[in-house]
């Protein structure tokens, strides 16, 4: 979930909401608490990989699982993309030109090849740089924390006026991205020791602390920077760190916001290309995309396909637009577990490990709303994209091709 938002969205909330953009951001976390519990429920009731596509399918047919697989997958691409753009900006603090040209083509592009090969050796090596990059890219920001609180002048967060409700939508969208990326610790939960009791576990601990860390951050950022909304198009982060403590705390949020969103779209390397292989296995898309790496045990060829099309997609885009369509895509995903949640529970017997939301569908449909108002505060572009992926996706689907395997091969 931490990769380019914490560093690169307070400038952007801050220029959309003003004062306001602290509480939006708390907020947020506590919305997004909905979709996580739901996918908690969801996730204690599956051992397989898939996520929410195996959700949606066990609980409305193949069809609709599909889809949301389908538009999972898109979102994966988007998101790796929208991110790649994000490290291009980060690093003009260290170097300018970084975000044009032929810069810009390496340091999307470098990463993304290293990752490939990373995830395709196997999910362990995978893992183990997550969590390593994980404690690098934290520590930066729990430093500028500790030397934030201190300095913050409060009458920059205080009195808070209403803000301009023309921004709100966007404003809503663009903190859902910063939140988004829990739905992939369930992604490759087949090769999990104990999927049903770690997924929910990591999801609950996941959306408690990161909630606890962007809501500092944004405080520190907004109590010490005076223009911080100005500060769009730059390292909001690394210029409020030289503000507090010198030139050496600027280069170490910058170091830590490179390190935050390629350890992030590492992440996302790992857990998209299980939903295309998910697909593939079940007969939808080419059989290559399903084939298992004999020596690695990895969907190899999944894991290049993703790369490739990340690195179109993100030399043709910005962060913004990039991190929009990530979002509208995602949707699809957020609202079919909702409304898979319900379905399930009546469908599945209760274990020991199995968690059960209390309120009944309360949860569900509160979660439901909230993913309609965020799609209702897309712009029109974003929709028509999202409505050409399901097109496409439809497309596919009626294309299928008969299962020839009818589940994940050992070790996998």
């Amino acid at each position: 979930m931490i990769g380019s938002g914490v560093y690169l969205l307070p400038a952007a909330a801050a220029a959309l909401l003003g004062p306001a953009s602290l509480w939006a951001v708390l907020l947020a976390g506590f919305a997004v608490l909905l979709l996580v519990l739901c996918f908690a429920e969801a996730g204690s009731h599956f051992d397989e990989p898939g996520s929410a596509y195996v959700y949606t399918r066990e609980a409305f047919g193949d069809f609709v699982g599909f889809e949301v697989g389908w538009m999972t997958w898109l979102a994966r691409v988007a998101s790796v993309a929208s991110l790649s753009n994000g490290f291009a900006l980060a690093l003009t603090f260290l170097w300018p030109t970084a975000s044009s040209g032929l810069p810009r083509v390496l340091v999307i592009t470098l990463p993304l090849i290293l990752f490939a090969w990373i995830n395709v050796v196997g999910v362990k090596y995978g893992a183990r740089m997550a969590v390593g990059l994980t404690i690098a890219k934290i520590l930066p920001l729990l430093f500028l924390i500790v030397i934030g609180v201190f300095a913050i002048d409060w009458s920059l967060v205080f009195p808070v006026p209403l803000p301009d409700t023309s921004g709100l939508g966007e404003a809503a969208v663009l903190l859902l991205f910063a939140y988004a990326g829990f739905e992939n610790t369930a992604a490759a939960a087949g090769e999990f020791k104990n999927p049903r009791r770690d997924v929910p576990f990591a999801l609950m601990t996941m959306i408690v602390v990161v909630t606890l860390l962007y809501t500092l951050v944004q405080l520190v950022a907004l109590g010490t920077l005076p223009d911080l909304a100005a500060r769009v198009d730059g390292a909001p982060l690394a210029d409020a760190a030289v503000l507090l403590a010198g030139a050496w705390a600027g280069l170490l949020m910058t170091v830590g916001a490179a390190v935050s969103i390629e350890g992030n779209v590492g992440n996302t390397m790992l857990a998209g290309p299980r939903y295309l292989y998910a697909l593939a296995r079940d007969g939808f898309g080419p059989r290559a995309l399903a084939y298992v790496h004999p020596r690695y045990q990895t969907p190899a060829i999944a894991i290049v396909l993703q790369g490739v099309l990340s690195v179109a997609l993100a030399l043709s885009g910005s962060f913004v637009q990039l991190a929009m369509l990530s979002i509208v895509a995602r949707l699809a995903t957020y609202i079919g577990t909702a409304a898979a949640v319900p379905v399930l529970r009546r469908k599945f017997e209760r274990r020991d490990e199995t968690v059960v939301l209390p309120g009944g569908p309360t949860i569900p449909i509160l979660a439901l709303l909230l993913c309609l108002a965020f799609l209702a505060s897309a712009t029109a572009g974003n929709l028509i994209a999202g409505l050409i992926g399901l097109t496409a996706g439809l497309l596919i689907y009626y294309l299928r091709r008969p299962i020839a395997q009818p589940g994940p091969p050992h070790g996998l």
